[in-house]
């Protein structure tokens, strides 16, 4: 039995770790922390403490929820790590990062962010377009944050640089729940 088969279904959360300008962000946050948690999911993120990262963990851990942070040792040299997790694995760069995020997850959730938030979203998207993974990905959009994206995105598929179906296959729901359920639906075989 690998070390994967020990956890329950893993959700990998990418999100920034500043707060952002409007104090909602940290409210999305904190309720798609809660969320994961009281469905008995794991959470799994980047391991930080502070901005919505330290808020996602934070809304899981005080729901009783278990949670994975993954931190390089750069960040946590600076004291960033989030030392009260379920489990803290410190890891070499940022690169092994992602990659321990992902193999570790079942699916992904990405909230608002900045350029290390779209950096894993597009690790995650573009490992699953060559083929590396199958597993679902998607953007909680309930302030409108993805809107742009999302239509950057169906511009790339319009002038022919990515496919419609893989821009199609990225859930995008305003509401944590429904995202969720969208996430964590079993796979349909094709």
């Amino acid at each position: 039995m690998s070390e994967r088969d020990l956890i329950k279904h893993a959700v990998c959360v990418f999100c920034g770790a500043r707060p952002g300008d409007d104090p909602r962000y940290i409210e999305v946050a904190t309720a798609a922390g809660e969320a994961i948690a009281r469905r008995g999911l794991t959470l799994v993120y980047g391991g930080g403490s502070v901005g919505l990262m330290g808020a996602v963990a934070n809304g899981a851990l005080a729901v009783g929820g278990e949670v994975v942070g993954i931190m390089p040792r750069k960040l946590m040299e600076r004291e960033l790590g989030h030392t009260g997790l379920t489990r803290l694995e410190v890891v070499p760069d940022m690169a092994v990062r992602k990659t321990r995020m992902i193999e570790l997850s079942d699916s992904f959730l990405s909230l608002p962010g900045g350029m290390g938030t779209l950096d894993e979203i597009f690790e995650v998207l573009t490992l699953r377009q060559v083929g590396y993974h199958s597993k679902p990905s998607g953007l909680l959009d309930q302030m409108g944050y993805y809107q742009p994206l999302m239509k950057m995105l169906h511009g790339l598929a319009k002038e022919g640089f990515v496919s419609s179906a893989d821009v199609d296959r990225i859930i995008i729901q305003p509401e944590i729940e429904t995202l969720l359920d969208q996430l964590t639906a079993p796979a349909n075989p094709s």
